[in-house]
This record gives structure tokens, sequence and C-alpha cells, in this order.
């Protein structure tokens, strides 16, 4: 089963792009979700603990990541979650908390964004909405990105879309919004 999720929250490291030798554009970028509630008895805002998401993104949606997005950007995304452990060879453990991104964009409570629609086949995704999620490569946080490529390589040539970008959750400072 597929979950589909929805998360809010702030760009938290450069946007990472890279075209594999077959010509599929993959970005990918850390979001942090940090909710918060008002406390009565305080009577003030209090943050919760912040959850990392590691966001990939592919063809059209990839391009149009890398080239309007930037770290610190509130933004909204909506994509299949996938949890998954990971281990290395030096015995580094951890969980991957990732999406793969069918769709991203500004959040708007935040502030205003001009929508510039692209003709052509840049704008035609072959994914699609609902796109059958392919095969996934090992989530390894010392993975490089010629790795990642021959990965995405071997998952497109399986007609799917490949996962992960290097499936590791940091403990990165969330990134304060720009305001």
């Amino acid at each position: 089963m597929t979950e589909t999720i929805t998360v809010r929250g702030f760009i938290g490291n450069d946007i990472r792009h890279i075209t594999t030798d077959k010509g599929l554009p993959i970005s990918t970028f850390r979001l942090a979700s940090t909710p918060r509630r008002y406390d009565r008895e305080r009577g003030e805002w209090v943050d919760g603990e912040t959850n990392w998401y590691t966001v990939t993104s592919f063809r059209a949606l990839a391009q149009n990541v890398h080239s309007t997005l930037a770290k610190g950007d509130p933004v909204l995304v909506t994509g299949r979650l996938k949890v998954r452990q990971w281990s290395n060879d030096t015995g580094q453990r951890g969980t991957s908390v990732e999406i793969d991104a069918d769709g991203v964009g500004h959040d708007l409570t935040f502030g205003t964004s001009s929508f510039t629609r692209l003709g052509g086949q840049q704008a035609d995704s072959s994914a699609g909405w609902g796109a059958a999620s392919g095969p996934t490569s090992p989530a390894d946080p010392e993975q490089d990105l010629r790795a990642l490529s021959a990965a995405a390589e071997e998952a497109e040539e399986a007609e799917g879309s490949p996962s992960a970008w290097d499936g590791h959750d940091s403990e990165e400072e969330p990134v304060a919004a720009p305001f």
C-alpha cells in the first residue's frame, strides 16, 4: 500500500540537482517540518519536535523545483511516503523518511509567489499523477551522486521511478523562517 501525504515545512539545504546519463532530471532537498501549538498556560506558541524528510522529485517537477525553490523557502510537498531502515559498511544504522514528490509549491501563508506556465515538452511529465513508484536503491548516507545516477538509470530501465536520494536523516537545525 502506498501512503500519500502532504507536509508543510521549510527547505533545510541547497537543492541538489543532477541529470542522469539517460537524461532523467532528479532534484532533492531536506524538508524540516516543526508543528506549533498554543500553550494556554504560558500564553505563547511552542514548537514541537522537528521532523526531517528527504524529498525527491523527477522529470519536469525536478527541473522546476531546482529552478524555483531555495534553502529556507516555506513549501508544501505532497507525495508517496517511504520509511526504511538502513545500514552501511561502517556499521551505522538509521531510519530514512522520504517523500517521492508528486507536487511541490510555495506555502502562500508566508508570502506571495508568481506562477509561470511552461509550454512544450518540459511541462509534459511522463510520470503523471498516480504514476507507479519504481524500485528503490539502498539508503546509505554516504552514497555519492555517481552511485545515485547509476541507481536512477537502473530504475529507469526497469520502467519505474527511483526512490531515495541518500536516505540520510540528519540532526540539522531547522531553517528559520525568512520573516
